[in-house]
């Protein structure tokens, strides 16, 4: 299940299974950052951006730049995380995240992550077109 809220907060929940845990059954903490990409992609997604047209139709995608993530509490095989994800800063090229994963309300893990628009050629940073920015800057505010 899905939701948005005003504020572009978006949550995306996400069931933990065998794979995504370690050998002491604890979700993998490199598995987060795979969380919250999902959560970053189909709050996009239900926005209306399709990030395989925006890269056909304007030679632009998405790449991350940076993630500083923190650790608070194990998750475990069979639980149900939410990924909460919020647009912090909308930067000329670039978007920036905070993202929180929680279990029964309790927060597991929190990240800011930054992502940058590049062009599908140079793979040089390059601004967000216009449509995606107006739709940014609306579920922005």
């Amino acid at each position: 299940m899905s939701t948005e809220t005003p504020g572009s907060l978006s949550t995306l929940d996400i069931r933990v299974y065998y794979e995504d845990t370690d050998a002491a059954g604890v979700v993998f903490y490199a598995n987060y950052l795979k969380f919250f990409e999902r959560g970053r992609t189909e709050w996009l997604r239900r926005l209306g951006v399709n990030q395989s047209e925006l890269a056909a139709q304007h030679q632009r995608m998405f790449v991350v730049k940076r993630a500083q993530t923190h650790y608070m509490k194990p998750a475990r095989f069979d639980d149900l995380l939410t990924i909460h994800s919020r647009i912090t800063r909308l930067g000329r090229a670039s978007i920036e995240f905070a993202q929180i994963a929680t279990a029964q309300g309790e927060t597991l893990c929190e990240s800011t992550v930054e992502i940058v628009c590049v062009d599908t050629n140079s793979f040089r940073p390059a601004g967000l077109p216009p449509f995606l920015r107006t739709l940014l800057q609306k579920v922005q505010n």
